[in-house]
């Protein structure tokens, strides 16, 4: 992925948290990493992998499509 898409999603990631009024450390619990490592990917400097992702908008009910910027809902 591309830095400028890693930011951008990033950014919806930490929106979308903050929507679902969830903490870091509460989601990275969910996600099983510690906080610094779900910090990581709202800071665009680690890649999510599939499975990830689709944990993560089940989670805040987002599609993929919002998440990577496709769809703006």
């Amino acid at each position: 992925m591309e830095n400028k898409l890693k930011k951008q999603v990033g950014e919806r990631l930490k929106e979308s948290r903050k929507a679902a009024n969830y903490t870091q450390a509460q989601v990275a619990e969910i996600m099983n990493m510690t906080q610094q490592q779900y910090s990581r990917f709202e800071n665009g400097i680690f890649e999510l992998n599939y499975a990830q992702i689709k944990k993560l908008c089940s989670l805040y009910d987002i599609s993929a499509d919002y998440l990577f910027g496709l769809k703006i809902f």
